[in-house]
């Protein structure tokens, strides 16, 4: 159990039966009365945000998580499919459970999943990830100090904007944390 004096940001708690996380949160002392803490928690199932203040003392329930590392191994139909590399159990998880993660996964990628109560519930890749470019207008030569940025589509089907330099084949360094581009990586 976390006390009201414990709340801090991405602290995970299970409301309602339900896991949430700390997003936002104030301790507030009125001249009169009882401290409180007003928070801001986002649902880590649907996304929902609430908003909820908790009186000094109260106290709140630790969420039921588990992280394991995985093993992404392919997509089927609508679902892609892990695998715990120990126990070689596989899970699948639907487009709408891993948001835009899809746009990062390639075969045989290790990937963290939460479980909630032995469910999973989110995937997290790898912060940096190494894509190749298929599709993108012709680079040009020089272009290496402007800011102007082009589109490119990568091997997963996920759009980025590059510099002009950059062309079709070339291998990219995205963040996925941000979805941007970092980086042209030697081959």
């Amino acid at each position: 159990m976390y006390d009201t004096s414990d709340i801090r940001k991405n602290l995970k708690v299970t409301l309602d039966g339900q896991p949430y996380t700390v997003i936002d949160f104030q301790f507030v002392k009125p001249g009169k009365g009882q401290a409180f803490v007003r928070t801001k928690l986002k649902n880590m199932i649907s996304g929902a945000v609430l908003e909820r203040t908790f009186k000094s003392g109260e106290k709140l329930e630790k969420a039921d998580l588990e992280e394991r590392q995985m093993q992404y191994l392919y997509p089927e139909g609508d679902d892609f499919v892990f695998m715990d590399t120990g126990t070689y159990n596989q899970i699948h998880l639907s487009r709408t459970q891993l948001g835009d993660t899809p746009d990062y996964l390639q075969d045989g990628m290790m990937v963290d999943v939460l479980f909630w109560s032995e469910r999973p519930i989110t995937v997290t890749p790898p912060t940096f990830v190494v894509l190749a470019v298929v599709e993108t207008e012709p680079g040009y030569k020089g272009d290496t100090t402007s800011n102007v940025q082009k589109p490119a589509k990568l091997t997963t089907g996920k759009v980025v904007s590059v510099p002009l330099f950059v062309n079709q084949g070339d291998v990219l360094k995205v963040d996925t944390r941000t979805g941007e581009y970092v980086e042209r990586v030697k081959k």
